[in-house]
C-alpha cells in the first residue's frame, strides 16, 4: 500500500496568504507617510511616530483577542471582523487633522492588523496542515507577509505622487475589504484534530501550564527585540534614508543606480527587505522542520545584531542601504514561523493562536518602543543613532535568552 503525502498548497493556505499579503502591504507602507503628514501639519516627528507606535501596541493587545474569537466563533468570522476594523481605522484616519486623532484611530488600525495578521492566519494554517509540512506551510504564509511588504511601500510612494495621503488611505481601506474575497478559499474544512497534550485541556488550563513554564517566558522575552527592530525600521527607515542619503549623496549617484529620489530609495529599501525575506522565511520554515527551532532563532537574532551594527558603523550611502536591506530582509520575519512552530511543538495546536498571540504582545510592545523612541530621540538629537544601538542591544539579548528554552512537547517537557 503506497503512502500519499498531504498537499502543501491547500485552499486554506492560499486564502490565508492572500489576506496576509494585502494586510501587510498596507501595514508596511506607514513609514512612507511620515514626512508627508508631518510636513502638511508641521508636526514634530514624534507625533506621527506615536500614532504608529500606538498602532503596534494595539496590534499586540488585539492579537490574543482575535485569536480567541477565531477559536470560539470561527477563523473566517474573526478575519472578516478584523478587515472591517482595519478599513474603518484607515477611513477615519483620512479625515484626522490633529495628532491625538491619528493616535486614537490607529488603535482601530492595529486591531484590524491583528484580525488579518499572523496570529489568526498562522493558527488556521497550522491546524489545516499535516505535521510533516506544517513548518514549511507556516514559512510560506509568513513569506506572504513579506510579499506585501515588497509592494506596499512602493505602492504608497507611487500613489502619493498622484493623490493626497488622505486619498491613499481610502484606497487602502478599499483594498483590505476587497481581500476578503479570499475568505471563500478558506471554506475548506481543516484537518481532523490531532491528539496531543493540549487536546483535552481548557483554555485556562493551557494558559496555566504555559505561564508556569520558564520556556514560555523566555520565548516571550525574546520576541521583544523582533518587534522593536522591525517596527522601528518599517516606520523610520524611509525617512532616515531620505535624510541621510539626501544630505551626503549627490543626485547623480542615485540616478546611476536607477533611483531618482532619496524618498523613492527609502520605499525601495522597505521593498527589498520584503523581497529578501520571502526567501528567508521559506528557508526558515524548511529548516524548522529539520533542525532545532530555538538554535535557529538564536542564530537569526545574532545575525540581525551583527548586520545592524555593521550598517550603523559604516557610512550610509545608497549602496549600503541596499546591502543592509537585503541582509536584514533575509532575517526579517524568519523568526515568525519558527516562534509559532516552537509554540505549537511545545504546547500543542488546540490553543496555538491564543498562546502565540500572548507572545506576540511582547513583539508589539517592542514595536511600540522602537517606533516611539525613534521619533522621540530623533526630535531630541536630530538623528536615529541612539535608538539604533538600543536595537542592537536587545537583539543580542534575544539571541541569548532562546538558548535555555526546552524544546520538547508539553508532556515530555513538563514530566
Amino acid at each position: 500500500m503506497t503512502e500519499t503525502r498531504a498537499p502543501l498548497l491547500t485552499p486554506v493556505l492560499i486564502g490565508g496568504c492572500i489576506v496576509i499579503l494585502v494586510s501587510f502591504a498596507i501595514r508596511a507602507s506607514f513609514g512612507v507617510f511620515q514626512i508627508p503628514i508631518a510636513s502638511e501639519f508641521n508636526w514634530p516627528r514624534a507625533e506621527f511616530s506615536l500614532a504608529i507606535a500606538v498602532q503596534n501596541l494595539a496590534w499586540g493587545v488585539g492579537q490574543p483577542i482575535f485569536s480567541a474569537i477565531a477559536e470560539r466563533f470561527g477563523d473566517r468570522r474573526a478575519i472578516f471582523l478584523g478587515a472591517l476594523t482595519y478599513a474603518a481605522g484607515l477611513t477615519l484616519s483620512a479625515f484626522a487633522v490633529a495628532p491625538g486623532q491619528h493616535q486614537l484611530l490607529e488603535i482601530l488600525v492595529g486591531f484590524g492588523i491583528a484580525g488579518t495578521g499572523f496570529g489568526v492566519i498562522l493558527a488556521v494554517v497550522g491546524r489545516a496542515t499535516a505535521p510533516e509540512r506544517r513548518s514549511m506551510a507556516l514559512g510560506i504564509a509568513t513569506a506572504a507577509g513579506s510579499g506585501g511588504q515588497v509592494v506596499g511601500a512602493p505602492l504608497a510612494e507611487f500613489l502619493l505622487r498622484h493623490m493626497s495621503w488622505q486619498e491613499v488611505f481610502l484606497v487602502f481601506a478599499a483594498l483590505i475589504l476587497l481581500a476578503m474575497l479570499a475568505l471563500g478559499l478558506m471554506r475548506a474544512p481543516a484537518r481532523a484534530p490531532e491528539r496531543d497534550a493540549s487536546t483535552d485541556q481548557s483554555l485556562a488550563e493551557s494558559l496555566g501550564v504555559a505561564f508556569r513554564d520558564p520556556s514560555y517566558a523566555l520565548i516571550f522575552i525574546g520576541f521583544f527585540s523582533c518587534g522593536y527592530q522591525l517596527a522601528f525600521i518599517t516606520a523610520h527607515f524611509p525617512a532616515m534614508v531620505t535624510e541621510y542619503c539626501g544630505a551626503i549623496v549627490p543626485g547623480g549617484m542615485l540616478d546611476a543606480i536607477g533611483i531618482s529620489t532619496t524618498s523613492a530609495l527609502g520605499a525601495v529599501a522597505i521593498a527589498l527587505i520584503g523581497l529578501a525575506n520571502i526567501a528567508g522565511t521559506v528557508t526558515a520554515g524548511w529548516l524548522g522542520g529539520r533542525f532545532s527551532k530555538k538554535y535557529l532563532l538564536a542564530g537569526i537574532y545574532l545575525g540581525r545584531t551583527l548586520v545592524a551594527a555593521a550598517f550603523i558603523l559604516t557610512p550610509i550611502t545608497p549602496a549600503t542601504v541596499i546591502l543592509f536591506s537585503l541582509a536584514m530582509g533575509a532575517l526579517w520575519l524568519a523568526t515568525v514561523p519558527l516562534t509559532s512552530g516552537l509554540i505549537a511543538h511545545i504546547y500543542g495546536l488546540r490553543y496555538m493562536g491564543t498562546l502565540y498571540g500572548i507572545v506576540f504582545f511582547s513583539h508589539q510592545l517592542g514595536g511600540f518602543m522602537g517606533v516611539w523612541l525613534g521619533g522621540k530621540l530623533y526630535d531630541i538629537y536630530g538623528n536615529y543613532d541612539l535608538v539604533w544601538w538600543i536595537g542592537v542591544g536587545v537583539g543580542a539579548l534575544s539571541a541569548i535568552v532562546h538558548l535555555p528554552v526546552r524544546e520538547r512537547p508539553l508532556g515530555a517537557a513538563l514530566a
